[in-house]
């Protein structure tokens, strides 16, 4: 497990405005966000370090400052299947503390190197006692990640391997572009394969595919997707 490291002033004013930022904190009054930050570490992962194991107690909750974290279940025949990639500015892990369970049901690693903020949740659940306007934000949070649950779910077992692709690319990038947008590629193909309930030679047979219909190029470190609205209509029912 990697160190937890208290903040100091330059570090905590960053955090703050990072956490500001959160549904999960930015409600919070002045004094209990530092309160909140007395409390809250830092940690600092390498590419491929665990953060934490399922089935291992869960008194932490965490916001990723930069890098990439995978979220994955682990069969006891050691097989992954990644449920969640996790960029910067997300938080992680607060679904624990309102469902009454005392492990994490997934384990979490780093893609990259990456760095991140490690919330005491005992601490932050007192802070939520004393604040509606943050447990409401809360509650509003969680039931936007249950109904992107149900839409994964939908995705996942609905869909083929073209329309799942495409969706995972369309997310990569704002909702408001239209034409031509550029999706760098920073995971790996075989965890995105993963995240995608497909095989690493089902992902790239797809992505060809894709590319010699003209609808994206395929670059070194790239996908451009040639016509952005064309591709976000066929999510939404029209045919290719």
């Amino acid at each position: 497990m990697p160190k937890r490291i208290p903040l100091n002033g330059e570090t905590a004013d960053a955090a703050r405005e990072l956490m500001l930022k959160s549904v999960l904190f930015g409600n919070l009054e002045p004094a209990q966000l530092d309160t909140l930050l007395q409390h809250t570490r830092s940690a600092t992962l390498e590419e491929g370090q665990v953060l934490f194991e399922q089935q291992r107690p869960a008194n932490e909750i965490f916001m990723l400052q930069s890098g990439q974290v995978k979220l994955m279940r682990i069969s006891s025949e050691g097989q992954e299947k990644v449920i969640d990639l996790i960029s910067p500015g997300n938080t992680f892990a607060e679904a624990i503390m309102f469902s009454g369970a005392s492990v994490y049901p997934v384990t979490a690693a780093a893609l990259c190197a990456s760095r991140l903020l490690c919330f005491d949740t005992a601490t932050y659940a007192g802070i939520l006692h004393q604040s509606t306007d943050a447990c409401f934000a809360i509650m509003a949070h969680l039931s936007r990640r249950q109904h992107w649950l149900i839409s994964e779910i939908d995705r996942l077992t609905l869909h083929n391997a073209t329309f799942r692709i495409i969706a995972y690319l369309l997310d990569q990038i704002p909702s408001t572009h239209l034409g031509t947008s550029e999706v760098n590629l920073n995971t790996p193909k075989h965890v995105v394969a993963s995240r995608l309930s497909m095989t690493p030679e089902t992902l790239s047979r797809t992505l060809s595919k894709l590319n010699r219909d003209g609808l994206i190029e395929i670059g070194e470190h790239s996908i451009i997707l040639k016509d952005v609205g064309q591709l976000r209509g066929y999510v939404q029912g029209s045919s290719l």
